[in-house]
């Protein structure tokens, strides 16, 4: 199952969940719920939003194949994070 990030802007807190693509969370009680963490201070009706963002799964050693250089000495990585505008 794909990964997301969510953010709540009422507590500024950008969460990672797991779960299947046709889900959407939409409040921070969901999201809480999902990622087996504490409500604290926060409404659970405060609304959250999904972030856009790119997660790598694959390593140059499980591809099964010589894919050339390992993913973290390309241009595109800066401290094992991808971003795709270099």
């Amino acid at each position: 199952m794909p990964t997301y990030d969510y953010h709540c802007a009422t507590n500024d807190r950008l969460v990672t969940v797991v779960h299947k693509m046709s889900e959407d969370l939409r409040t921070w009680g969901e999201l809480c719920a999902r990622a087996a963490i504490e409500l604290g201070d926060t409404p659970p009706d405060s609304p959250v939003a999904r972030r856009i963002g790119w997660t790598i799964i694959a390593k140059r050693d499980n591809l099964g194949c010589d894919a050339g250089p390992p993913i973290d000495n390309s241009p595109l990585m800066k401290g094992g994070i991808f971003h795709p505008h270099g």
